[in-house]
């Protein structure tokens, strides 16, 4: 008896977890040529921080190759 009662709440849980989750914003495509990275300089302080903070501004050393490469042959996963 308490079984079919327990199955029924959960899946009224779940519908209502589902409808009232945040929705999910559309992402913006970026180019290489747009790409907002950090900054990066040698003459800015270091911040020293206590706690949990969110830091909008940071000093960056080294940030990689940013850029695309054209795929010329893409043959994969065919036999």
């Amino acid at each position: 008896m308490a079984f079919p009662l327990m199955a029924i709440v959960w899946v009224g849980l779940q519908v209502l977890s589902f409808l009232l989750r945040p929705k999910m914003a559309e992402q913006a495509k970026v180019t290489p040529g747009e790409l907002e990275g950090t900054l990066v300089d040698s003459s800015s302080d270091v911040p020293v921080l206590f706690g949990t903070r969110l830091l909008t501004k940071t000093n960056c050393v080294w940030y990689g190759d940013v850029g695309t490469t054209a795929i010329v042959n893409c043959s994969g996963g065919k036999k």
